[in-house]
């Protein structure tokens, strides 16, 4: 049976959030809040930060390719097992859809003979079968793919950082002129920032998953974390300060794509190419990476009976069917984008697009329970139990200011009425079981 190596468990937790959401969804954060944004992205990122922190302490003392979801039925029941892991495989499957179809779009864009929903095809076919073979072929495309966004990145931030100095050729500093109006529409802008730019870092979780995979889960999980996080504020909190940094905020060009407008700036040929092709490999991982977690999350119900038995076979560690059926969704999404391929992106991501903040809901109601059933943790929370309660009140916050906003409210309200859905058929599971075992005695 193969393992992931520590360098591909490392990659993963630092590409795993690196994702289309930083180079394109960014643009709308700094529309709402201006060079404020840089707060927005603190704050997001703080929480993001808390959140791995939770899932690395939970995850090096019960490494499993369920994560979250087996950390919350240890914490609180089965009930909260069933709930938490179909929430997530039943997102990612519809995640997986919108990524391919994001990525099929650029495609399509570059060779328009041919149509999207073939390019959908394509990927989750090509994609499917790296998951299908062994695990290390899976860590070995998550590591290039990776290492491409983290080198753009760099460079992107190395030019930035030459432009701001006043040392990049025909460029001229602009000092802090772009920054004087810091907060162009206040705080009340901050927070709309904050509640758009959170989403992008989505994806922290795969790491969690991947450290059931390592040679060593324990010390896989315990570097990844600490190697991981500060690098991650480096990448998202210094991109964004050389964009409000070089552009006015209120550019159009930067609501659109601030990557590629501070390319242009620069006069890099070809500017709005380079950062689609940086876009196409960040969608690439995504899709490679939201398999495999689906389906080790998808496994990992199976064998807790939370899901049929026939997702437990495996073939050189690899949970075939579980990964098929992952993959079902976004093979699916092929009919969708021959039916409808201008529509079926926007409507695919507003139904599951809040799981994420109830999952990372219950990672932190998981964290302050086993926390206490726990001695002397590899991977330590900060500050708990304060922290912890802090993480949880800012998601549950975040939900509340979703329903006030009119855009934000179908999102927040399709994402209820599929936690109540699950979640009623988690109880009722339970429920029958209990009766089942009084019948037995």
């Amino acid at each position: 049976m193969t393992h992931l190596h520590p360098r591909h468990v490392t990659m993963i937790a630092l590409g795993g959030v690196i994702g289309a959401g930083l180079f394109v969804g960014t643009g709308a954060g700094i529309a709402l809040a201006g060079p404020a944004v840089l707060i927005s992205f603190t704050a997001a990122g703080l929480l993001a930060l808390l959140i791995m922190r939770m899932l690395g302490e939970m995850t090096a003392e019960h490494p499993s390719g369920g994560a979250f979801s087996v950390h919350a039925e240890k914490a609180i029941g089965p009930w909260a097992g069933f709930t938490v892991g179909w929430l997530y495989w039943s997102a990612v499957g519809v995640v997986l859809a919108v990524e391919a179809t994001a990525a099929a779009k650029i495609a399509a864009g570059w060779i328009p003979a041919v149509p999207q929903w073939t390019w959908v095809l394509i990927f989750m076919s090509v994609l499917t079968g790296v998951n299908l073979t062994n695990v290390r072929n899976f860590g070995e495309f998550e590591f290039w793919f990776a290492g491409l966004k983290i080198a753009a990145i760099v460079l992107f931030l190395a030019l930035g950082a030459a432009a701001i100095a006043g040392v990049f050729p025909g460029i001229e500093s602009p000092g802090v002129t772009n920054l004087e109006d810091f907060l162009p529409n206040g705080w009340s802008g901050v927070l709309a920032g904050f509640m758009t730019v959170v989403f992008a870092f989505g994806g922290l979780e795969v790491v969690t998953i991947a450290a059931a995979d390592a040679e060593d889960p324990k010390q896989a999980i315990k570097k990844a974390v600490r190697t991981s996080i500060t690098r991650l504020l480096v990448f998202y909190l210094g991109s964004m300060a050389v964009v409000v940094t070089l552009l006015p905020w209120n550019d159009s060009q930067v609501g659109a794509s601030p990557y590629v407008a501070v390319l242009d700036r620069l006069g890099i040929p070809a500017a709005g190419q380079i950062m689609n092709v940086v876009i196409f490999v960040a969608l690439l991982s995504a899709i490679n990476a939201t398999l495999y977690g689906a389906a080790r999350v998808l496994c990992s119900l199976a064998e807790r009976g939370e899901a049929p038995k026939a997702l437990l076979d495996k073939t050189n560690g690899v949970p075939r069917n579980a990964v098929l059926a992952s993959a079902a969704f976004g093979f699916f999404s092929v009919v969708l984008n021959y039916l409808w391929p201008d529509t079926v992106f926007l409507v695919l991501l507003n139904a599951v697009g809040s799981v994420i903040l109830v999952v990372w809901g219950f990672i932190a109601i998981s964290q302050i329970r086993l926390r206490r059933t726990t001695n002397n943790p590899v991977v330590r929370m900060w500050g708990y139990p304060y922290l912890s309660w802090l993480a949880f009140a800012a998601i549950v916050a975040i939900m509340l200011l979703m329903l006030s906003d009119e855009q934000a409210r179908v999102q927040i309200l399709s994402t209820g009425v599929l936690v109540a859905v699950v979640t009623a058929v988690a109880l009722s599971r339970s429920a029958s079981r209990r009766r089942s075992l009084r019948g037995r005695t």
